[in-house]
């Protein structure tokens, strides 16, 4: 598969770029891009949530009232889950969401996504560029010649273009990660997908 190689300026430089057909014309599977996503997003989650139980409610131990005689259900302390203030029942604690997934699954899960992305003419090959000093107005113009200022946009760079990724910090829906960095979650989430022309090599090798 051949796409048209971009200056940073939007323009077409006349040269062509080839996309491998193993990682960006696969049949996509659905479940692996389910599967990665799922990990992705367990992964950001801290799992510190607790909530106090019978034991660690401050009150006192004292019994409320008498056991027999008063018409009412036993109540042996104002710590109970069914008094205000009280405990909560199985409420939740500390825990780690990740889990295990084969490094197979997660290659073709990026291949799936990236495969979407091709069919549906979202990935943009552009020449590489570096800026002088990191701007966030540089890349901001660079968005806006590429006609992508109001797209959620993915930028897939070689590892050392700091000032690039400096540059895109402060701009909304704009983000730059390196080739060994890519996740199907990023790749899903953007509308557009730009890779720098040096970056493709890096891409077939870390999905290959």
């Amino acid at each position: 598969m051949e796409v048209a190689v971009l200056k940073n300026n939007g323009k077409d430089s006349g040269r062509k770029a080839e996309l491998a057909d193993s990682i960006f014309n696969i049949e996509p599977n659905d479940h692996a891009i389910y599967l990665d996503v799922k990990q992705f997003m367990a992964n950001q989650r801290q799992g510190t949530h607790k909530t106090l139980e019978k034991s660690e409610v401050s009150g006192s131990t004292k019994k409320l009232k008498r056991q027999k005689g008063t018409g009412g259900a036993r109540a042996g302390s104002i710590k109970s889950p069914l008094f205000p203030g009280g405990a909560r029942v199985f409420g939740p604690k500390p825990r780690d969401y990740s889990f295990k997934l084969n490094k197979k699954v997660k290659i073709l899960a990026r291949k799936s996504a990236l495969s979407y992305k091709a069919k549906s003419e979202d990935i943009r090959v552009v020449e590489d560029f570096n800026f002088d000093t990191p701007k966030t107005t540089n890349y901001a113009k660079f968005l806006k010649d590429l006609k992508l200022d109001q797209k959620k946009t993915l930028l897939v760079i070689p590892a050392g273009e700091k000032n690039i990724v400096l540059s895109s910090r402060n701009i909304k829906n704009a983000k730059v990660i390196t080739a060994e960095s890519l996740n199907t979650y990023e790749l899903l989430h953007a509308d557009n997908i730009l890779f720098f022309e040096s970056s493709l090599g890096n891409v077939e090798k870390v999905l290959s």
